[in-house]
């Protein structure tokens, strides 16, 4: 079979289109296998050029890529909507997002991938405000704003020096590119900042509840590399949100995608693999029964819990981490606009040491867009699951102790939306780590994630990009 006549079989069997690219492979090569094999044995067994198994932010991101390539693929989505843990519901006209996700622009595949315009960006100030003894005080970024950091300097919430030593740390960070980052010497990050001299008080009442909420992890055994990484981003960039909420950065990925090249609301059960060929390849089985043949390979990007359970019957498969999975509650609440007690788009953390809450903001601050004209929204996260304690007495204890923030009279106003228990956030990343895995399993199957990478937005679209490059180099696909 010549070059030209494979190239044509592939995608006339997957899309009915041609595309500029050339196929370089052995002539032995078959990519419509004839010789009978378990799976043929049903009649309703269909093909396509790749399978991605997952639309969440790396599925997405890999896709993105086969696309950009004119490869065919399907990318299979056992929810009924793409993102993954990348998501946004819509109650009583509030936008709320599952669990606290914060996107920062300075991530650099996001912005190779994603037009910042049309997500209207919605920024944060570049800064908290800490809780501690009984009162709110600010530590704000020294390169955005200097007057609020002058002011900070002799606050509770650390020392002078401590202000000064954020302000070294984010020049010193600078100065290092993403992949020495990523490549360093790890330790935890709380080791990390003791060893550049914070003290006990700055890391208890700022660190611990700013970063801890981005890691989910309030003791800082995130490795320092993931610390460095998005400490940087931070300097570099704005915490926003998009306008139509968290979701809208998955569904802008989806709409540049064909049409009929997702498939929601269809579960992957298993990964198979055809020995039947001179070259294995993988296909899938969806729980219908439907079998899906891959003519390229399959890129698994679902989860971690939930890629052995995929690649069961398959010799070699990756091990994956015993370290428990990061795990948050994310409670909110609507409130008249003009009862809130902060109107600044700020986050506001826990830095007393006290109590189940860790961070919280008012959502309709940073974007009005998230609740309805004259309402509030107000998002409140906790670290960990919380199981042993009921929905009703976890929303009581919430707004027992925000009451001792803002006072009883307020906090009785608002009135509970929605619960959000979220047992997979984040995959663990205490050390040892390697943040620069590689997503080839063999016998045509990838891998991608933000367990592959780092556990951030960035991460998992970058996850997914490398495993589509990968496959591509693998099957020697080069554009004309």
């Amino acid at each position: 079979m010549t070059t030209l006549t494979l190239a044509h079989s592939l995608f006339s069997s997957s899309s009915q289109k041609h595309f500029p690219f050339r196929l370089i492979a052995h002539a032995s090569t078959q990519l419509s296998p004839t010789p009978s094999s378990p799976k043929q044995q049903f009649s309703n067994t269909k093909k396509t050029g790749v399978i991605v198994i997952g639309a969440g932010l790396a599925g997405l991101a890999a896709a993105t890529k086969l696309n950009s390539q004119n490869i065919p693929f399907l990318l299979l989505e056992a929810s009924d909507v793409v993102g993954g843990r990348v998501r946004t519901d819509v109650v009583d006209g509030f936008l709320l997002d599952r669990g606290f996700q914060i996107f920062i622009t300075a991530y650099p595949e996001a912005q190779k991938l994603l037009d910042y315009q049309a997500l209207d960006l919605q920024k944060f100030y570049s800064g908290a405000r800490i809780y501690f003894d009984g009162q709110f005080h600010t530590v704000a970024d020294p390169l955005r704003h200097f007057f609020d950091s002058v002011k900070s300097l002799t606050n509770p919430i650390g020392s002078v020096i401590d202000k000064l030593l954020i302000a070294s740390t984010m020049i010193q960070v600078l100065s290092k590119s993403d992949d020495e980052i990523m490549r360093a010497d790890e330790i935890p990050t709380i080791d990390l900042l003791k060893k550049i001299g914070f003290s006990d008080s700055i890391v208890e009442r700022f660190f611990q509840p700013f970063f801890g909420g981005i890691f989910f992890d309030k003791e800082l055994g995130t490795t320092s590399r993931l610390f460095y990484f998005i400490f940087k981003c931070l300097a570099l960039g704005n915490n926003t949100l998009p306008a139509n909420g968290i979701g809208a950065i998955p569904n802008q990925l989806a709409s540049k995608l064909p049409p009929d090249s997702i498939l929601l609301d269809t579960r992957v059960v298993s990964v198979g693999l055809d020995k039947d060929q001179s070259i294995t390849m993988p296909f899938v089985r969806v729980e219908n029964g439907e079998i899906i043949q891959s003519e390229l390979g399959v890129i698994v990007a679902v989860e971690e819990p939930h890629v052995n359970e995929l690649l069961m019957g398959i010799n070699s498969i990756p091990v994956q981490s015993k370290k428990p999975a990061r795990s948050t509650v994310c409670l909110y609440f609507s409130a008249d606009q003009i009862q809130i007690p902060v109107q600044d788009p700020v986050l506001l953390l826990n830095g007393s040491g006290k109590g189940i809450v860790n961070n919280m903001f008012f959502a309709t601050n940073v974007a009005p867009s998230y609740g309805p004209p004259g309402k509030a929204l107000v998002s409140v996260s906790l670290i960990g699951l919380f199981d042993d304690i009921s929905d009703h007495d976890l929303i009581n204890k919430v707004i027992l102790e925000l009451s001792g923030w803002f006072g009883g009279s307020i906090v009785g106003s608002w009135k509970h939306l929605k619960t959000y228990k979220i047992r997979f956030a984040q995959p663990n990343q205490c050390p040892p780590t390697n943040l620069m895995k590689n997503p080839e399993m063999g016998s045509g199957l990838y891998l991608c994630g933000d367990h592959l990478t780092s556990a951030t937005f960035d991460g998992a679209l970058a996850s997914g990009r490398k495993a589509a490059e990968a496959l591509l180099r693998d099957r020697a696909l080069v554009k004309v």
